[in-house]
């Protein structure tokens, strides 16, 4: 293995690790509240929330401390958010609440940098760096994009993915295809293998440099997506037949 490709690993993983550590990523998730057409107050979460036609609505007195917009709510506020989007639309102390969109519903997921799961954060194990698990693959775009209708992380929930082409390699001495969505000039896809809910979580998440019809796959680099640390993640799962029949000991573990 050349030193090159541990150094620039290990340079990824120490920022991988960053992003997760700061004050209000994926680690301090503190809950998954569900929004309907039925005003109602969560236990931590000042004001009364509802969905109001297309918007999530908020109303709050000035006691309730609930800051919308950079000023103390003493009212009502509205948020509309795209499908499978989310804001970060208010704050009380340190936490921010983000509103999201899944599905057609509405959810808040107060974000508290007090978080046990943030502050207990120790870092992500990982496989050791392995040379033949950087791979070489060939994009095989569609027509058009594909939407397709996938699980997620939470039971029930089904959401929508667009998928842009086909990756094609070979990994393990197997062929191996999976769907994949282009983002610019790089390419992503998630899938699972043999690994997975096991060593590695149910499934990880994989993105790397196209150009020219051509991508770079590093496995040293697949990664956990959100639900694997905490349980309000609504992360979608791969698209079927993104399941690669080989066991691929590279990238992230499975956190302890």
């Amino acid at each position: 293995m050349s030193a090159d490709l541990q150094a620039d690993w290990t340079e990824w993983h120490d920022r991988r690790e960053a992003v997760l550590r700061q004050p209000h990523g994926w680690l301090s998730l503190t809950g998954l509240l569900w929004l309907d057409s039925t005003p109602r107050r969560f236990p931590g979460v000042p004001g009364e929330w509802v969905v109001a036609g297309a918007a999530a609505r908020v109303t709050a007195s000035a006691a309730d401390g609930l800051v919308v917009d950079g000023a103390v709510l003493d009212g009502t506020a509205s948020v509309e958010v795209a499908e499978q989007g989310s804001t970060l639309f208010a704050a009380y102390g340190d936490v921010l609440v983000e509103v999201a969109r899944r599905s057609g519903r509405y959810v808040l997921r107060p974000r508290d940098p007090n978080s046990p799961t943030r502050t207990a954060f120790t870092g992500v194990p990982a496989f050791a760096v392995r040379p033949e698990f950087v791979v070489d693959a060939e994009f095989r775009p569609y027509d058009a994009p594909r939407t397709v209708v996938v699980g997620s992380a939470q039971e029930g929930l089904e959401q929508e993915t667009t998928v842009d082409g086909e990756l094609v390699f070979t990994l393990g001495g197997v062929k191996q295809t999976v769907a994949a969505s282009v983002d610019g000039d790089s390419v992503g896809f998630r899938f699972s293998d043999a690994t997975s809910g096991t060593s590695t979580a149910a499934w990880r998440s994989l993105s790397g440099p196209l150009a020219d019809g051509r991508a770079v796959l590093d496995f040293n680099r697949a990664t956990n997506m959100p639900f694997t640390f905490s349980p309000y993640g609504t992360c979608p799962r791969p698209p079927e037949g993104n399941v690669l029949p080989v066991a691929v000991e590279a990238g992230e573990l499975k956190p302890v």
